[in-house]
C-alpha cells in the first residue's frame, strides 16, 4: 500500500495541564482511529533550518514545519481524508502537508 508523509505546518503548545490533558487525548484518538495505518506515528520538530546554495537561513522558511507522520493509504485522497480529522486540523492551529512517498 502506498505511503504519505504529513508534514505538519503550526499549531500551538498547549499553555495549561488541562490545554496538555485534551491535547493528548485528542492526538490519542486521532492515533487509535488510524492505528493500522500509521507507519510512524512521528513526533514534533524544532525550528529547521533552509540550507541552499545561497548560505544557511534561520527562519525556517516561509512555512515552518512543526511535525510529521508517515501513514498508509489507498491513495493521496484516503490520506487527505485521514488528514480532515487530525488534531491540528480540527482545532483550526494548523495545517497536513501531504506527499506520496516514492519508493526507490
Amino acid at each position: 500500500m502506498p505511503k504519505f508523509l504529513f508534514v505538519y505546518h503550526g499549531g500551538k503548545r498547549p499553555e495549561t495541564q488541562a490545554d496538555i490533558d485534551k491535547a493528548m487525548a485528542a492526538w490519542g484518538k486521532w492515533m487509535t482511529d488510524n492505528g493500522p495505518a500509521l507507519v510512524d506515528a512521528g513526533n514534533p520538530v524544532g525550528m529547521s533550518k533552509t540550507v541552499s546554495a545561497s548560505g544557511i537561513a534561520d527562519d525556517g522558511g516561509a512555512n515552518p514545519a512543526s511535525g510529521y507522520t508517515i501513514v498508509e493509504a489507498a491513495d493521496i485522497a484516503a490520506a487527505c481524508r485521514m488528514a480532515q480529522s487530525n488534531p491540528m486540523v480540527m482545532d483550526g492551529s494548523g495545517s497536513v502537508e501531504i506527499a506520496p512517498i516514492m519508493e526507490m
